[in-house]
């Protein structure tokens, strides 16, 4: 298994070096989020939620307030950005997610 594809499945696996394994392929998963995001084959609808998860976690209006709750605050801002970001990966089309996959592990 190519190491962009081993790296896709981090966000659905549980690992003790979670974090580590995370920023060593973060640039992989930059250019995977970015080539879906412009490609025409990706729907507009995971797109949609992509962009309103990464608004969520940017804009300081909260689910749960921050300053209270300090540290449980931010956890509603990265459990909703996880889930747009791997709903994004769900809802594109298969084919296309392997094909970019395949194409940042030749370093195209």
């Amino acid at each position: 298994m190519n190491r962009v594809r081993k790296s896709a499945t981090l966000f659905g696996g549980p690992g003790g070096d979670f974090r580590l394994r995370m920023l060593l392929h973060l640039p992989n998963f930059i250019r995977l989020y970015w080539r879906l995001f412009t490609d025409r084959r990706v729907f507009w609808l995971p797109k949609l939620m992509l962009v309103a998860g990464i608004i969520y976690f940017l804009v300081p209006l909260d689910l749960i307030p921050d300053f209270p709750l300090v540290g449980l605050g931010q956890l509603d801002d990265v459990a909703v950005l996880i889930g747009a970001l791997q709903l994004f990966i769900r809802l594109a089309p298969r084919r296309v997610v392997e094909e970019h996959v395949q194409l940042i592990d030749q370093g195209l």
